[in-house]
């Protein structure tokens, strides 16, 4: 995991916190318009993009219970950086297998550093693929057990999409399994990462 990957990580098992969109309605002769526009949680000296992306408001809720997570218990997890941003959601999918696995943990980030900057830190780890036509990574790290992640190329940067696979039994799940099912949890919120 790279430089930011670790920090990030780290910091988003730690720091959660509670924030709302802030949401404005315009009302225009005899027809009412809705739009939402967000101050950003977090932002940073960079001269980077601006994260246009939220994990925790830009993916329907109802996406993710469909994959197993319970939407009404998402956490935020913003980091700070400095010289980049990251905006985090957190996610925990409780559906148990006896013996086989207690659910999964989900953290997914949206920032603004690039795929090249994540392939040139983690090429050890990653392998190149497309989601739905965009640039990709898949990162299993030996190191790192039952942990699973997706890197997705943005106009701002990248979203990673990292999973924990906690098992019912001592030890790690056999490697092959790490992955199992996160391609096309990541093939289904693709369509709503902006451009």
């Amino acid at each position: 995991m790279g430089r930011w990957g670790t920090v990030a990580l780290a910091a988003a098992t730690v720091m959660a916190t509670a924030c709302s969109p802030s949401a404005t309605n315009d009302v225009t002769g005899d027809e009412t318009t809705t739009s939402t526009t967000r101050t950003p949680r977090v932002t940073d000296d960079s001269g980077r993009p601006p994260v246009t992306f939220d994990p925790c408001y830009d993916i329907p809720d109802d996406v993710m219970n469909a994959a197993g997570y319970d939407a009404a218990k998402k956490e935020l997890a913003d980091m700070p950086m400095g010289t980049y941003t990251f905006l985090g959601c957190t996610y925990r999918d409780d559906n148990k297998v006896p013996g086989i696995r207690r659910g999964y943990g989900l953290n997914i980030l949206a920032g603004n550093v690039t795929l090249d900057e994540e392939l040139s830190n983690n090429a050890h780890i990653a392998t190149a693929v497309s989601i739905n036509d965009r640039r990709a990574l898949l990162e299993v790290d030996p190191d790192r057990d039952d942990t699973c992640k997706y890197v997705v190329e943005t106009g701002f940067g990248l979203v990673m999409l990292t999973r924990i696979y906690h098992t019912d039994y001592p030890g790690s799940a056999p490697i092959e399994e790490w992955c199992t099912g996160l391609e096309e949890l990541v093939t289904s919120i693709e369509p709503f990462i902006s451009a």
